[in-house]
């Protein structure tokens, strides 16, 4: 009986200290080194690709934004804030009912097929709207200038860029909202678009969060 204890004792001993030096090294150690090299090598990406303006941290590289005029008294769905450059459309997004301070949390397309007349009805409506907005005197927008990352949402509904043909279609708006020469808005855009991965991979695109805090730092020059 006192063997079979000892035994007993000594397995319990051997496996505590194998907890032990395993948390340590798996719980401890090694985390502190993929953070060290992260924080090291890759900063700007381990922490989030943080966009700053004014000093303060306004949003990720990674994750689309709204830019809206505040709710009024009433008002149920919010007006698109055109001094600024916008994004995609987010239909696909749900609501948060754990955390409503922060929509943006939820992310997902709208599962609507290319025929389903809801989803024909939010491009025309969307259409519409992109029309509207950026047709200003003497430079009319027409239907078939509008590209398709005007009028659709991406898959997660979180896209933070759009299409060079995008971005252009706003400019003039831009410009006008922020009386500011079309050319300059122009040369803004311009400087904002990224090529293709490797030169090869997906699509030129224009970050738009980015954008934004440049146009903003223009128009105080």
């Amino acid at each position: 009986m006192n063997t079979s204890v000892s035994n007993t004792a000594r397995l319990l001993t051997a496996g505590l200290r194998a907890l032990l030096v395993l948390t340590l090294v798996t719980g401890v150690l090694y985390p502190l080194a993929v953070t060290g090299v992260a924080q090291g090598l890759f900063r700007d990406k381990a922490n989030g690709s943080e966009i700053t303006s004014d000093g303060k941290v306004v949003g990720s590289a990674l994750i689309g934004q709204a830019y809206n005029l505040p709710l009024k008294e009433g008002e149920g769905t919010p007006t698109a804030d055109l001094k600024w450059f916008q994004g995609r459309p987010q239909n696909g997004l749900g609501t948060n009912s754990v955390n409503t301070q922060y929509r943006l949390i939820l992310s997902g397309a709208t599962n609507l097929a290319g025929d389903n007349p809801a989803l024909i009805e939010q491009v025309k409506a969307a259409q519409a709207a992109v029309v509207k907005d950026n047709s200003v005197p003497g430079h009319p927008v027409a239907p078939g200038d509008v590209p398709a990352d005007a009028v659709t949402s991406s898959g997660s509904g979180l896209d933070p860029a759009i299409s060079p043909a995008y971005a252009d279609l706003q400019v003039r708006r831009v410009a006008a909202r922020n009386g500011l020469p079309v050319e300059r808005v122009q040369e803004l855009v311009d400087a904002h678009e990224q090529g293709r991965l490797l030169g090869f991979m997906g699509e030129p695109t224009v970050n738009v969060l980015e954008l934004n805090v440049a146009l903003k730092e223009l128009t105080r020059r």
